[in-house]
């Protein structure tokens, strides 16, 4: 079992800037992609910024040029680096991660609890 833990949200105005982490515990033997989701009301789940196990990110294109994604692999913790904040940011960002355990043979797909951030005056 893995666990995904995030935190770093908040309110904050628009042109500021948030740093999330998500720190996975649990059995973790490596971690292939570690990636962020975010949910505004009304909204469907959307794909934010994802880092592979080489170094390789994908940025979706709303938020490319403002947000960065990084990861320690000692640590087993995601960064989402959030600069330019807009209000059209706000959102439950979802931290995900799949997880190959030291007992099995293929990995499996794990979700953190969500952190609110709010970008408003």
């Amino acid at each position: 079992q893995v666990q995904l833990v995030e935190s770093g949200g908040g309110l904050v105005q628009p042109g500021g800037s948030l740093r999330l982490s998500c720190a996975a515990s649990g059995d973790i033997f490596s971690i292939n992609a570690m990636a962020w989701y975010r949910q505004a009301p009304g909204k469907q789940r959307e794909f934010v910024a994802a880092a592979n196990s080489d170094g390789s990110t994908n940025i979706a294109d709303s938020v490319k040029g403002r947000f960065t994604i990084s990861r320690d692999n000692a640590k087993n913790t995601a960064y989402l680096q959030m600069n330019s904040l807009k209000p059209d940011d706000t959102a439950v960002y979802y931290c995900n991660a799949d997880v190959f355990g030291h007992r099995g043979w293929a990995t499996r797909d794990y979700w953190g609890q969500g952190t609110q951030v709010t970008v408003s005056s």
